[in-house]
């Protein structure tokens, strides 16, 4: 009976110290900002508060952050490139000549987002975030109402 008692109390501290254990989920992988990219970062932004970094892709850092009383994120390559600075801004914030394009252009879709976005490539544009009944999509034009291809 001793021997069944001991296993009985075994089995149930094993149990008891087993569930305690961490989980055996995988660590997080730390993603170290490239020095190139802060001092660009910097540079561009000299009183940029609260600052977050990521991946935009596999090419692309993003920082998100405060500026000027307003929530940026700018976009910069590996090699401290500046690629885009982008803002939100509301709806009702397009040019007008944006708003009429996506009303022609997109009949029946509804304007849920929209961003003013400073790009190297294509100056100043406008991004807005447009859904139906059928699905979503981004599209983007520039201020005179001209389509933008991404």
């Amino acid at each position: 009976m001793k021997k069944v008692t001991s296993m009985i109390f075994t089995l149930g501290f094993a149990i008891a110290v087993s569930a305690q254990a961490p989980s055996a989920q995988p660590a997080k992988k730390t993603v170290v900002t490239p020095e190139a990219v802060k001092k660009a970062f910097d540079q561009k932004f000299p009183s940029a508060t609260k600052v977050k970094w990521g991946m935009e892709n596999a090419k692309e850092w993003e920082a998100e952050f405060n500026f000027k009383g307003s929530e940026f994120s700018a976009n910069f390559t590996s090699d401290g490139t500046w690629v885009e600075t982008e803002k939100e801004i509301k709806v009702t914030e397009l040019p007008k000549a944006v708003a009429d394009a996506i009303a022609k252009q997109y009949a029946g879709w509804a304007i849920t987002e929209a961003d003013r976005t400073e790009t190297a490539k294509n100056g100043t544009i406008y991004e807005a975030d447009i859904k139906n009944g059928k699905g979503k999509k981004e599209v983007a034009f520039k201020e005179d109402g001209t389509p933008v291809a991404e």
